[in-house]
């Protein structure tokens, strides 16, 4: 009878989930981590990641000391995506096994609040991994900047707002787009004009169940 045994995970993945008991919920010692992902594709089952990029935010500050980036070793190849990312298959850059990128990955973001833009895709792809890995999906707390801009505009209709889009609306200077480090970087950028927003929306501090 085996039915009820308690899963044993490596003892990365332990270290990540431990992080969890010292959750903060308090906005201003909350780290939150922006993150993107480059990939071969948008299929979340078949795709595979080739690089991953995040930079963290404390108190309202953008820390470019706290980053994180990571080249893949690619698996499989797509060469229509190439116009997009620019990432070959071979070259000059430092790749890594996903394995070992992920392990990296849980190790840098802990129990960090993830943000995104069009954050769904990026969680698929990463909890994905973890899936290849057998190991659980993502235990952060997620924050989709696209799905913040429209409840900070009143927005309701089902349209995507790329980041483009925003980035232009807000006069957000786009550099490296297209790069997984250059994305989180833009989105960190709108994530923090947008908690503005918020903020004056709201009238008072934000917490963290606000987002």
């Amino acid at each position: 009878m085996g039915w009820f045994k308690r899963k044993i995970y490596p003892d990365f993945y332990n270290a990540y989930a431990e992080t969890f008991k010292y959750t903060s919920n308090l906005l201003e010692t909350t780290r939150f981590v922006v993150f993107d992902t480059e990939t071969t594709g948008l299929n979340t089952k078949t795709d595979k990641i080739l690089s991953i990029g995040c930079v963290a935010i404390t108190n309202g500050i953008i820390d470019v000391a706290d980053s994180f980036e990571r080249y893949l070793i690619q698996s499989q190849f797509n060469a229509n995506t190439v116009k997009i990312h620019g990432i070959l298959k071979s070259g000059t850059i430092i790749k890594i096994e996903q394995r070992e990128a992920i392990i990296q990955f849980l190790d840098y973001i802990k129990n960090a609040v993830l943000v995104a833009h069009h954050a769904a895709f990026d969680v698929a792809m990463i909890n994905q991994a973890l899936k290849q890995m057998d190991l659980p999906k993502l235990k952060n707390k997620v924050i989709d900047t696209g799905q913040l801009y429209k409840k900070t505009k009143y927005v309701k209709d089902q349209k995507h707002y790329s980041l483009d889009t925003l980035c232009n609306t807000y006069n957000i200077v786009m550099h490296d787009r297209h790069t997984a480090s250059g994305d989180a970087y833009l989105t960190a950028v709108l994530f923090l004009k947008l908690s503005a927003l918020l903020n004056a929306k709201k009238n008072r501090a934000l917490k963290l169940r606000d987002f």
